[in-house]
């Protein structure tokens, strides 16, 4: 059985950046439709974006059990 404390930081982490950027991106004066169509866009590229960063880290993950596996072995 693993232990996935680190990752479950990162993404608890990543999920508070997220919601508090939409937050502030909410409460920012601007007109409404424009304020949505904003924050929409900025879900999107950051959705994007943080899945690319979570797929990189996965490989260096691993990457780095494969090569623990391997030294003890």
């Amino acid at each position: 059985m693993s232990n996935n404390n680190g990752g479950d930081v990162l993404s608890s982490s990543l999920l508070g950046g997220l919601i508090g950027a939409a937050l502030g991106i909410l409460f920012a004066p601007a007109a409404g439709k424009k304020t949505r169509k904003q924050v929409e866009e900025w879900i999107e590229d950051t959705t994007e974006t943080t899945m690319d960063k979570m797929d990189d880290i996965e490989k260096v993950v691993k990457k780095g059990k494969e090569q623990i596996i391997k030294h003890i072995n």
